[in-house]
């Protein structure tokens, strides 16, 4: 008796069967050219989308660290603010903060608000007394020298004012400007402003239009000078003048004990608020009250996080809308092809074959898309400045303006979950849109659709 030849297995699931059909499926004959349009159309929407909101997640992420590492870069993570106000101990305050664990450092300054005056125009600005030592601790300030330099600030009894304020006064190094105080001395006619000019010894540039633009720095004890940051203080083993005593008299009984503004205290941890708070308030000896940059610019970057979330859902309909283009491509697909799907159903395709070869056409073209989103978003975000400068000098408009954005330049970082994120959702998306069309295909009857050709 011969025996039987085995029957070949049936493929399996996703064999190279169900992948050679979605692939002739996918490539265009003239026949098909308006639905090859449309699966053409729909890989660029997706792929637009996708890189859309790389491009706008990075952009966004580089603004805000770089607004982050700007402001706490001279603002510092807190700002301790003694409890009376003369804050004379800074500097025994300055060094038990600076040994709490998980402090960078602390400085101490004297800060106030002025006019000042230049060559060409007057405007208010802050200004701010810091040491030289201090300086070296701001590496942002310290780095970001154009014109001069920080060497003997201490003894130059000069400024350091940022650039764009230096255009806006018409002054450069070595030129005067006139700083005018309302808190001056006290006359019998009343209160006179306080005026004194200073020569220009730097002049720096931070690449944000807020400190370019407002502060200027002097050093420490000309701040305390100026603004009259001291406290008369009776001197040890002398007995108090009478109501008689001269002016030089009492000048001599006295002596006059600097104080400063506040500390800025700089944390390893920026996001370890609560935890340092504790520690340096249990370890320094002066009462001081603590406000930390969450709850100093709390309404800043709360505003810049719900865009970001905003943005992101906004975008994301992009992607949607190229998912509902594959749904519509793989319906008319499946219409056009109602013959082929009868007799692969006749030649022993199962429902799922059917299923899974449309789901693979759909989810192929969802891919690609994603695929060439995520290689221009990238390209696009490592690229943004140069981009943006490119497209304003063709365009002659200034995109993203200083002013406006706080920044002179456009920032961005890709975020690599973030970039996960989108690619799985343009995946997940793309995925879904196929499983209707899949199932009417699965759903044809082979007779039916054989019975007028």
């Amino acid at each position: 008796m011969t025996a039987r030849s085995p029957e070949p297995a049936a493929p399996g699931p996703f064999s190279r069967f169900e992948f050679l059909v979605a692939g002739r499926y996918l490539r265009s004959r003239r026949a098909d050219g308006f639905i090859s349009v449309i699966a053409a159309l729909t890989l660029s929407g997706i792929a637009i989308g996708v890189a859309t909101l790389i491009v706008v997640t990075s952009v966004m992420n580089g603004f805000r660290d770089e607004l982050l590492s700007k402001i706490l870069g001279l603002n510092g993570h807190f700002t301790a603010f003694p409890i009376e106000r003369q804050f004379t101990d800074y500097d025994n305050t300055v060094v038990e903060i600076e040994e709490v664990d998980g402090v960078v450092h602390a400085i101490a300054y004297v800060e106030g608000q002025a006019l000042a005056s230049g060559q060409t125009e007057s405007t208010g600005v802050v200004v701010r007394g810091v040491t030289e030592e201090s300086i070296g601790k701001l590496e942002v300030l310290h780095d970001g020298v154009q014109l001069g330099g920080w060497d003997q600030w201490d003894q130059s009894m000069g400024v350091a004012i940022g650039w764009r304020l230096a255009q806006k006064l018409g002054v450069t190094i070595g030129d005067p400007v006139t700083i005018v105080s309302p808190n001056g001395t006290f006359t019998p006619f009343g209160k006179t402003p306080q005026i004194r000019s200073y020569p220009v010894n730097v002049v720096f540039n931070l690449g944000m239009v807020e400190f370019d633009s407002f502060y200027l720095y002097m050093p420490i004890e000309a701040a305390q000078t100026y603004f009259k940051m001291y406290e008369d203080r009776l001197k040890p083993g002398v007995d108090p003048p009478d109501v008689m005593a001269t002016d030089e008299e009492i000048e001599a009984a006295y002596e006059r004990v600097p104080m400063a503004t506040a500390v800025e205290v700089f944390i390893d941890d920026p996001d370890n608020i609560v935890t340092m708070r504790n520690r340096i308030q249990q370890t320094t000896n002066h009462p001081l009250i603590l406000t930390d940059w969450q709850q100093r610019d709390e309404t800043f970057f709360s505003a810049l996080q719900v865009e970001r979330v905003v943005m992101f859902v906004i975008l994301s309909m992009i992607i949607l809308v190229a998912a509902f283009n594959i749904i519509s491509s793989l319906v008319m697909l499946v219409k056009d092809k109602g013959a082929d799907i009868a007799v692969l159903r006749t030649m022993g395709a199962t429902q799922g074959s059917i299923m899974r070869i449309f789901s693979i056409t759909g989810t192929a073209i969802g891919f690609t898309g994603t695929a060439v989103g995520l290689v221009l978003g990238i390209v696009i975000s490592l690229n943004a400045e140069p981009l943006r400068a490119f497209v304003s000098n063709a365009l002659g408009v200034t995109i993203f303006p200083p002013e406006v954005f706080f920044l002179s330049s456009l920032p961005s970082k890709i975020n690599p979950s973030e970039v996960t994120a989108v690619v799985l959702l343009a995946l997940a998306l793309s995925f879904l849109a196929t499983l209707y069309p899949a199932w009417r295909a699965a759903q044809y009857d082979p007779v039916e659709a054989l019975r007028y050709e």
